[in-house]
């Protein structure tokens, strides 16, 4: 079945992306497996090019150079005999948002990083989205590319982008970021509405460029087909505020933002699972997204699976990414739901993709 569609894009796999979106009764979860890395710098060659220089900026960014190893990256889809869709972002190494708000991009070892600013609080009133700025149209110019060159073969998604306590983070400062919220709270207060309003600008900005997907959008960095419009929320930076912290200052804005897009979806850090029961209760966050990262210091997936059900209690549906032992997998699928569960699974080679298939069921 896969083969024959390019990228293995295969219009009946909807079904299964409608099926997880509503958390309808199912005997395995919905499952993708994936070769590609976790460090996107030097997975295509124009962006490893980059690690000659120290400082990214717009005009070292070709979006065509891209597309030929975008396409080759995609084809995975056509030897991996899997439930999901593949398609396309604009590059998952380059932090768009911080560029876009005045941060110099500092090239790393396998990475992008925008390096934070103390702006103080009379230019930060002044903060907006700025279609002119150089990294607002390079964007927008690799979305465009992205939409001429896969020609309806493959969905085109927005891109990875920082969400409001990140940019709040930023743009402050992380350790003044949280000072703030306690020594200066109303113009804090004010800023994280700002983030929260550039980040729904900048989302919809997106989807004003790319065409639906077999009637439906698309997030490219989780492989995830939406029904209605997609948002990929994250709050990385909340991983060190209190609970009443994030409910008083943090929780209205996701609530926001959320609320402006039907299938909007959270990505989260085992970091930050004691503000999972407060994400919770933000009913526009439709989807759930938690990565399995215990070599970076996470809990062992038996020390994750009581936050893994708590959300799919809550009748959320739930998509977890990362790389598994046959071990790990047979603990999550006695442990969880199969309705409305996701596993984006992280693989070195289709042969171990082939194992696996046999745990889970497929």
């Amino acid at each position: 079945m896969t083969a024959r569609h390019p990228f293995g894009n295969d219009p009946a796999k909807i079904a299964g992306y409608r099926a997880f979106w509503d958390r309808s009764p199912a005997k395995r979860p919905l499952v993708g497996f994936s070769i590609k890395s976790w460090f996107p710098l030097q997975e295509f060659s124009a962006s490893a090019a980059w690690q000659d220089s120290h400082v990214l900026t717009p005009d070292m960014i070709r979006p065509e150079e891209f597309l030929d190893d975008q396409e080759r990256l995609l084809q995975e889809g056509e030897v991996m005999d899997d439930d999901i869709l593949r398609g396309a972002s604009p590059s998952q190494a380059v932090p768009w948002l911080d560029g876009m708000l005045g941060a110099t991009l500092r090239i790393l070892p396998g990475t992008v990083l925008g390096v934070e600013r103390t702006l103080p609080w009379q230019e930060l009133a002044r903060l907006r989205l700025d279609p002119e700025n150089p990294w607002f149209r390079k964007y927008v110019e690799f979305i465009e590319a992205l939409v001429r060159h896969s020609a309806g073969r493959y969905p085109v998604s927005h891109g990875t982008l920082i969400g409001p306590s990140d940019i709040a983070a930023l743009l402050r400062g992380h350790t003044q970021s949280v000072l703030d919220l306690v020594e200066s709270p109303e113009p804090m207060r004010r800023l994280l509405q700002q983030c929260g309003d550039i980040f729904r600008q900048i989302t919809e900005e997106a989807w004003k460029r790319i065409p639906p997907y077999h009637g439906g959008y698309y997030d490219a960095q989780y492989q995830l087909w939406s029904p209605g419009p997609i948002a990929r929320l994250q709050e990385d930076a909340a991983g060190v505020l209190s609970p009443g912290l994030y409910r008083q200052f943090l929780q209205p804005v996701d609530r926001d933002v959320a609320g402006c897009f039907s299938c909007a979806f959270i990505h989260l850090h085992t970091n930050a699972m004691f503000l999972y029961d407060l994400f919770l209760e933000i009913e526009e966050i439709r989807c759930f997204q938690v990565n399995y990262e215990p070599h970076s210091g996470g809990p062992s997936m038996a020390g994750m699976i009581p936050s893994l059900r708590k959300i799919q209690s809550a009748g959320r549906p739930l998509l977890v990414r990362g790389s598994f032992t046959p071990d790990e997998l047979r603990l999550m699928l006695d442990a969880l739901d199969p309705r409305g569960l996701y596993l984006y699974i992280m693989v070195g080679s289709v042969a171990e993709a082939e194992t696996l298939r046999p745990v889970l069921g497929m």
